[in-house]
């Protein structure tokens, strides 16, 4: 999209910014894919007990997952995505269709995803992620 005046419209910086974090996912970049989200955003995942209230939290899961049975991601592809722009804030909704390994072991995930984003310095990054798996 492009406004009237010539200038880029801001869901074209939010879809790179939601592209980059997405394809850093898929290709199991870990450092451009935590690089995608502020220090102090917030997780909420269908397997975990609680809220992680920091990146670095999620990225010691992430570990923790690595450590205990080799995690790693395989693919990844967003689809159906939608945005509402608040300002310097945007909420953007997608249908994310995971592959994954862990312990010798594939496992294919259909969920919908809700990621907050908020301009920082000019750029756009993540400060919330909200996972629910999708249900037939």
């Amino acid at each position: 999209m492009t406004a009237t005046d010539g200038a880029p419209e801001p869901t074209d910086a939010l879809d790179a910014a939601a592209d980059a974090l997405v394809r850093a996912f898929a290709t199991g970049d870990l450092d451009a894919y935590f690089a995608s989200f502020a220090p102090d955003a917030t997780f909420v995942f269908p397997d975990t007990g609680h809220v992680l209230a920091s990146t670095q939290e999620y990225r010691d899961l992430w570990a923790a997952w690595v450590a205990d049975g080799g995690f790693e991601v395989v693919s990844c592809v967003g689809t159906d995505r939608s945005w509402q722009l608040l300002g310097d804030s945007a909420v953007m909704v997608h249908r994310v269709a995971t592959r994954s390994r862990a312990g010798g072991r594939v496992r294919d995930s259909d969920e919908r995803e809700t990621i907050v984003f908020a301009r920082r310095d000019g750029a756009w990054l993540a400060v919330h992620e909200h996972l629910s798996t999708v249900t037939p």
